[in-house]
């Protein structure tokens, strides 16, 4: 019971509450044994719903670490996924069920060509991908090697859009296709946050420029930087053309041979487990304390609450997929994240510091009040964070408990103290947009490989849109939101009039939320 007890904090948060109480009653080795097979399944769950990097280099409990990186991204961003939501969303669990199916086939084959070309997919970003192509020591081509694999997983990605050409709907016939930009670069890898929740996160220029190389581009083709096409000048074997944004376009006139032979060995995530030969009491405890180890670093890089969904699904590798109304927001401190630079080293330390301390500080207040920073995402603008309410807990305060998040999100940006940057204080603000509407919610990505638990749908990309309309310490409200917050007389709520943002096809009202009162 005393090497119990040595664990038992850990147990609470990784072991379902039955399993945990039965464990606790009869410690038995038949207990144990239960107690480590849910584990031992946790783990590859868990291993599954992280960038690789993180999953074979753990941090230590206490450790904020970043590094620079040479190499290549690659963003993605899919066309059409929202009237295939809207064509299943009144269809209910069944309608959920069959847009899972579609979505995730759509990932499982992008997963895996990804893979193939020796990519990392560090995340889903809604329905779209970071991947990254990382420059190696070893190589003494400028980058270009690792560049080339990139655009040539691009074209990959592109021709196996053709099996998403005419889904069959209860709407009529749709059709997915996608954006796919790619820029190469330096770059910085960072661990932030605490021990308790911890985010992989990449910064600097190299990244913004990737994602608006994606915006700028074509559906269908792969778009290059203009850094990408200087530096691709020297391969003979892909031809340009120029692109209205900016950079240029891949012309797809390699033949699949062509494309075939640079074809990498695939990177497997999973490692063979381990067979068990010792199910004794005294066995299984040793093989459960070290299975801690590994979980607890893992663990850390999900919303507590997602965590807890696992852990009570794990025995099923299974997330139901479902249509929650939830509230919604986006959060920008405009250009910390972006104000990492190569040409100024010494400066990398504050700055991944205070984003660390931003971001730790913004989960506290969002799980006070019931919310999940889901993630720090990319935009054209910048980094961002994705958090919601009531996605996994459906109650109609959600409104009120994202507003009064965002007011104290604010207060807490406002006393960040600035990092040096370039020898100056570094000025921190922040924008930010709210919306209230129906969500998809689902594990998103290779069913039994890198996926995610996500929110998709217009009202997220409508938070996005209208965190990119802020201003400075601004925060943004659509209609739905104002609506609900209506009822509450305790916040200040302004109307800025009718605004058009990008994807909606008339302008949309828009609010400010200056204060509570």
């Amino acid at each position: 019971m005393a090497e119990l007890e040595s664990i038992e904090r850990s147990l609470r948060e990784l072991v379902p509450a039955d399993l945990y109480a039965a464990l606790w009653v009869d410690p038995s080795a038949q207990s144990l044994g239960k107690v480590f097979d849910h584990l031992r399944t946790l783990q590859h769950v868990l291993i599954d719903y992280v960038p690789r990097d993180v999953s074979q280099r753990p941090p230590s409990r206490s450790q904020v670490r970043h590094r620079w990186h040479q190499g290549s991204l690659l963003f993605t961003d899919l066309a059409g996924f929202t009237p295939l939501f809207a064509a299943n969303a009144a269809a209910g669990p069944a309608g959920a069920e069959a847009l899972l199916t579609i979505i995730n086939r759509y990932f499982a084959q992008m997963v895996e060509l990804i893979s193939k070309a020796g990519g990392n997919l560090l995340e889903f970003t809604g329905d779209a991908m970071l991947v990254q192509f990382r420059h190696e020591a070893y190589q003494s081509d400028n980058g270009s090697a690792e560049l080339t694999q990139a655009i040539y997983a691009g074209l990959r990605m592109q021709r196996a859009m053709a099996n998403f050409v005419n889904l069959e709907t209860t709407q009529g016939p749709l059709s997915l296709q996608m954006r796919l930009g790619i820029h190469p670069g330096p770059f910085v890898a960072a661990d932030i946050g605490t021990p308790m929740r911890r985010a992989h996160v990449l910064l600097g220029q190299t990244v913004l420029q990737a994602k608006q190389t994606e915006a700028t581009g074509a559906v269908g083709r792969v778009c290059l930087s203009p850094t990408g096409c200087d530096r691709l000048q020297a391969n003979s074997l892909l031809r340009l053309e120029p692109n209205s944004g900016g950079g240029g376009l891949v012309v797809d006139d390699v033949s699949p041979k062509a494309l075939g032979e640079y074809d990498l060995t695939l990177n497997r995530r999973r490692a063979a487990g381990s067979v068990l030969f010792d199910r004794s009491a005294p066995g299984l405890m040793q093989e459960i304390e070290a299975s801690l180890q590994t979980l607890e670093p893992l663990a850390s890089y999900l919303p507590r609450s997602v965590l807890q969904l696992l852990v009570n699904t794990a025995a099923a590798r299974r997330i139901p997929p479902a249509f929650p109304t939830a509230a919604v927001a986006f959060v920008n401190l405009m250009g910390l994240p972006e104000a990492v630079d190569a040409d100024y080293p010494d400066d990398t330390d504050g700055i991944v510091s205070c984003f660390s301390q931003a971001f730790a500080l913004i989960n506290g207040a969002v799980e006070r009040r019931r919310g999940i920073l889901q993630k720090v995402t990319y935009h054209s603008i910048g980094s961002d964070m994705l958090i919601h309410f009531g996605v996994l807990n459906p109650e109609t305060d959600a409104p009120q408990r994202a507003a009064e998040t965002l007011l104290a999100i604010r207060d807490l940006v406002a006393n960040l103290r600035a990092p040096t940057c370039q020898g100056q204080p570094l000025p921190i603000t922040c924008r930010m947009g709210l919306t209230y509407g129906q969500v998809f919610a689902a594990e998103i990505g290779e069913p039994r490989g890198r996926r995610e638990f996500n929110v998709l749908g217009d009202t997220v990309n409508t938070a996005a849109r209208l965190m990119s309309r802020a201003a400075h310490s601004q925060i943004l409200l659509d209609a739905a939101t104002y609506q609900a917050l209506g009822a509450d007389s305790s916040y200040d709520c302004r109307f800025l009039g009718m605004l058009a943002l990008k994807g909606k096809a008339n302008p949309q009202a828009v609010y400010s939320l200056a204060s509570r009162l």
